[in-house]
């Protein structure tokens, strides 16, 4: 895979107009629907939700709009990655609305069975790597670099700490090529890796484990990234053989590729929909402290008019 920073071209059957989704100035122009295709009423829109709180983030906003300022009927469906690109293949599910890479499913179901499209970025940055809690760093200099972490593996028990099962990581991979005297642990969700974090650094107790940004925890640990192997273009193509650091993501959203060309207002909600990484981190800081998704989205689009009502479809703003 290569690190994804281009401008996401949705490449137009025949008789679909083409139009590019930028990264950057104000929000994205729309996917064009097919001639003869009128804008209708939203009606259901079925969107996936994946299992962290980044993705809820995202959720809940995009939610809130569609169901009070398009009066859609919004379904979700909770699921892990892999099932929400073959639900959004088969027409079950519209939207999935953080995609982090996928190169292969994009190559599977946008470029050869043309069933989804890129609808363009989330504005949010992914980084995901090896972490270690702040209070390790300072203690232990150089554990930050890769070659030295087998001096401290007795610290850490041997184990390396993962998140949910379902998330796609190179850990068992990485450990076994880079010789390294640790083995892959689970903790089964991301609120559990979360957790393990927190304890790690409040009863100062020897952590390793995978993790990522956008995060709200991180604005409250400076978790310390261990130095991999340099990324390059191409270096984790075998999972099988890879033995460097995991790329970073320009994130983006995918569609089903009627709904996406469907004259939906939610369809164009989506598209347009863009923030950073502070605005989805305080949305999942108050989803983490127990706040409803509609009272944490209120929240924050009570503060951010200006944003979001550019998302919203031209008619609908215009309003």
């Amino acid at each position: 895979m290569t690190t994804r920073s281009r401008l996401i071209a949705l490449t137009a059957g025949a008789g679909l107009a083409l139009t590019v989704l930028t990264g950057c100035g104000g929000p994205a122009p729309a996917v064009v629907a097919a001639p003869g295709v009128q804008p209708k009423d939203c009606g259901t829109v079925t969107l996936a939700e994946n299992p962290w709180v980044g993705y809820s983030a995202n959720l809940a906003v995009i939610s809130y709009l569609a169901r009070t300022e398009l009066g859609c009927e919004v379904k979700v469906v909770s699921e892990a990655e892999d099932a929400s690109w073959q639900h959004l293949a088969d027409g079950s599910v519209d939207a999935i609305l953080e995609n982090w890479g996928h190169d292969d499913l994009k190559k599977k179901y946008i470029d050869n069975e043309k069933v989804a499209v890129e609808a363009g970025l989330t504005g949010n940055k992914g980084v995901i790597g090896w972490f270690v809690p702040p209070w390790m760093a300072e203690e232990y200099p150089d554990i930050t670099n890769w070659q030295n972490l087998n001096q401290y593996a007795d610290l850490f028990d041997g184990t390396f700490l993962d998140g949910d099962p379902t998330y796609v990581t190179n850990d068992k991979a990485l450990i076994e090529n880079l010789g390294l005297d640790l083995t892959v642990a689970y903790t089964g969700s991301e609120e559990k890796l979360i957790a393990a974090f927190e304890k790690a650094q409040e009863k100062r107790k020897p952590m390793i484990g995978y993790f990522y940004s956008p995060q709200w925890l991180l604005s409250e640990i400076d978790l310390v990234h261990i130095k991999l192997p340099a990324y390059t273009p191409g270096c984790d193509a075998d999972p099988d053989t890879v033995r460097c650091d995991y790329q970073s993501y320009d994130l983006d959203k995918i569609q089903n590729r009627d709904f996406a060309y469907s004259g939906s207002p939610a369809a164009e909600l989506i598209q347009r929909f863009r923030w950073g990484n502070d605005d989805q981190n305080q949305v999942a800081r108050d989803l983490n402290a127990g706040l409803a998704p509609d009272d944490a989205a209120r929240k924050w689009l009570d503060a951010n008019q200006a944003t979001w009502r550019s998302w919203l479809p031209g008619a609908v703003s215009a309003s």
